[in-house]
């Protein structure tokens, strides 16, 4: 068998030191996860990576086959985490283009589980939109269509920290495949997409969600009002209205 990567040694003594089996396998059945975990707190888990990866100095094929190695070697949940904690390291942000998302690609469809998933799309592939933008739009364009449910999903949520920058067309246009999905990460993704720009404009997400009502699902519209005020939903036409109202009562 081939030596580990020198970081995932690092990475593995210490989260074995610093693990808790009684937590090991609450986060194992929490996670519904195959692949076993040390049993180290997040907080704890940052604060070991932070410490292996202190003088770590990314380059671009460097980055990405160390990041590889450590994801794809791994034996515990956390080890993937920190594969992730590497490829969101801040001295790597320049290297987000679509040159290296192919990597994501990889992380994405493998892991096929929303605590890998959720953290890739919305810090690092929205990184790529940002950094490269036309490209980027354009695979997540397509991305939105393909079978993978898991890079659907990411395609929906990689404008998510976006606020007021958020390409309106382009999310509609990301999330248009999936309105008549039954798939529960699909109408979650939707909601929570929605929800996130309600903080932005709640009348437009209320607007949308009228002009789209009998295509979205009930768990869709329910997560992209959860932080609406109820005036702004009622002071919308009467199909939004109605359904706050239903929910409120």
């Amino acid at each position: 068998m081939a030596k580990p990567h020198p970081l995932l040694e690092e990475l593995r003594r210490a989260m074995k030191g610093a693990g808790d089996p009684a937590r090991a396998a609450g986060q194992q059945a929490y996670m519904k996860s195959t692949m076993p975990y040390h049993g180290v707190a997040n907080a704890e888990m940052r604060k070991i990576c932070r410490e292996v990866f202190a003088d770590y100095v990314p380059e671009r094929e460097r980055w990405s086959a160390d990041v590889l190695a450590i994801w794809r070697d791994a034996r515990f949940r956390e080890e993937r985490y920190a594969a992730i904690e590497l490829a969101q390291s801040r001295k790597a942000r320049p290297l987000h283009t679509t040159n290296v998302l192919g990597m994501f690609e990889e992380l994405i469809v493998d892991g096929a589980w929303w605590d890998y998933v959720d953290t890739l799309a919305s810090k690092n592939l929205g990184l790529i939109l940002e950094n490269d933008r036309a490209p980027m739009r354009k695979k997540m364009l397509a991305w939105s269509k393909c079978e993978d449910m898991w890079k659907r999903r990411s395609s929906i949520l990689c404008q998510l920290q976006f606020k007021e920058k958020t390409d309106l067309d382009f999310l509609y246009a990301c999330i248009e495949p999936s309105l008549s999905s039954k798939e529960f990460f699909l109408r979650k993704a939707i909601g929570w997409a929605l929800r996130q720009y309600a903080w932005t404009d709640p009348e437009e997400v209320v607007r949308y969600i009228e002009a789209n009502d009998a295509r979205l699902s009930p768990l869709s519209k329910r997560e992209a009002l959860k932080n609406v005020s109820p005036q702004t939903v009622r002071s919308a036409p009467s199909t939004a209205a109605r359904g706050a109202r239903r929910r409120s009562s």
